[in-house]
């Protein structure tokens, strides 16, 4: 998928613009690749356009074992954002990303984060 087109739809998920929702994903892709294996995260990244999926590579570091409030920490300092702004984004990107990748890829990688998290992006829209 182009990187405009998933851009406009995870802002149109957000309820926000795509000049918001940028620093979002962003910010949402680089902390998804600290807390998943870097084969996950790289499983990925070929779903992505070109230019997001660079964000999804990671170094044969070891994930991060954090919850959700965490990653949501993570990823409104990263967007320079509030809480609110961060889980919107989140459930965006997950949910956004659950249609582009598709249901069994997907579901094998986020089988590595907490329930919470992977609620963000359940069920699979059916929206943009």
């Amino acid at each position: 998928m182009a990187e405009l087109a998933f851009v406009d739809k995870v802002a149109a998920r957000a309820g926000m613009s795509p000049q918001q929702a940028r620093p979002l994903i962003e910010a949402v892709l680089r902390t998804l690749t600290e807390r998943l294996s870097g084969g996950e995260a790289a499983a990925l990244a070929p779903h992505l356009a070109g230019e997001l999926s660079p964000l999804l590579v990671k170094a044969a570091e070891p994930p991060e074992a954090f919850g959700f409030d965490e990653f949501l920490r993570r990823v409104a300092d990263r967007a320079g954002t509030d809480r609110p702004a961060a889980e919107r984004g989140t459930r965006a990107v997950l949910q956004t990303m659950h249609r582009v990748v598709g249901h069994r890829e997907f579901e094998d990688a986020l089988s590595q984060l907490p329930a919470d998290l992977r609620a963000l992006a359940q069920p699979l829209p059916q929206g943009p």
